[in-house]
């Protein structure tokens, strides 16, 4: 296992991941992978796979948030069951395969990819836009485009989704309650098969205590936390100024992308 101080590092990076994520409806990719890049990097793993292994460990810590998310709404009868089924095949595949991407793209393009969506997300946040809903949801063959449109990005971002299927649902007019239960149902398969590839792709480059780019001691210890925090950052949602931490946020995400950059170019 890790040093002691790392083993606390990943508690308290799963503790803030578990309660932003509850507290603002958000998946945890945005800061995982910034702030694992720096943990690795500080741990002297190799710098040319630190944004590789800190994209992999997201992916296969939001696992078990996303099981997690999917029982609750469900529970709650906000998950649309035929659209999982119908973008699930899409989101496997382009989830999967995009992995296989990430072996020929150095640190530095990852970490530019990475960092010019979180100011898209950022924006989002800052400025609490809503798109507004115009339209239905066509055929199966377009849900399934779709979905390996968000898997693809998804994997190569290493988030849970969330953040491109809740608003594709909603443009197409469904009720924003169930476009989030709906995409945390599509969370689960996308995680799973991102960490499949991940593990597969990165497997010439396995460091101490990971599976190719999954390294394992963060997995556990930032999954159990989140997992046992998160309830109470939805509790405190209640009470908070909601729109004005999702404005600290979207500055905290920008200016943990920019130190990503800065720390491996």
């Amino acid at each position: 296992m890790p040093a002691i101080e790392w083993v606390f590092a990943f508690l308290l990076l799963g503790s803030f991941v578990g309660f932003m994520a509850g507290l603002l409806g958000i998946g945890g990719g945005g800061i995982i992978v910034p702030i694992l890049t720096s943990l690795f990097l500080a741990q002297n793993f190799p710098i040319d796979v630190v944004v590789h292994l800190a994209l992999g460990t997201s992916m296969a810590s939001i696992i078990l948030t996303s099981f997690s998310s999917l029982r609750s709404h469900h529970s709650m009868n906000n998950v649309i069951w035929s659209i999982v089924r119908q973008m699930t095949p899409g989101i496997l595949i382009g989830t999967f395969f995009a992995t296989f991407l990430i072996p020929y793209l150095s640190s530095i393009y990852l970490a530019s990819i990475f960092s010019a969506f979180m100011l898209l997300i950022s924006a989002q946040l800052f400025f609490d836009k809503k798109p507004k809903p115009s339209r239905q949801l066509k055929g199966r063959g377009h849900l399934t485009f779709a979905g390996t449109g968000i898997g693809s990005m998804s994997a190569l971002i290493s988030i849970g989704g969330g953040s491109m299927t809740v608003p594709y649902l909603i443009w197409h007019n469904i009720n924003i309650k169930k476009a989030i239960g709906t995409s945390a149902a599509i969370g689960l398969p996308l995680s799973i098969a991102g960490t499949f590839g991940y593990i597969i792709n990165g497997w010439d480059n396995t460091q101490d205590y990971s599976l190719g780019f999954v390294y394992l001691p963060a997995v556990l210890l930032i999954s159990l936390t989140s997992f046992i925090i998160a309830p109470y950052g939805a509790k405190c949602a209640h009470k908070l100024p909601v729109p004005l931490l999702k404005k600290i946020f979207s500055v905290l995400l920008i200016l943990l992308s920019i130190k990503m950059l800065a720390s491996v170019a």
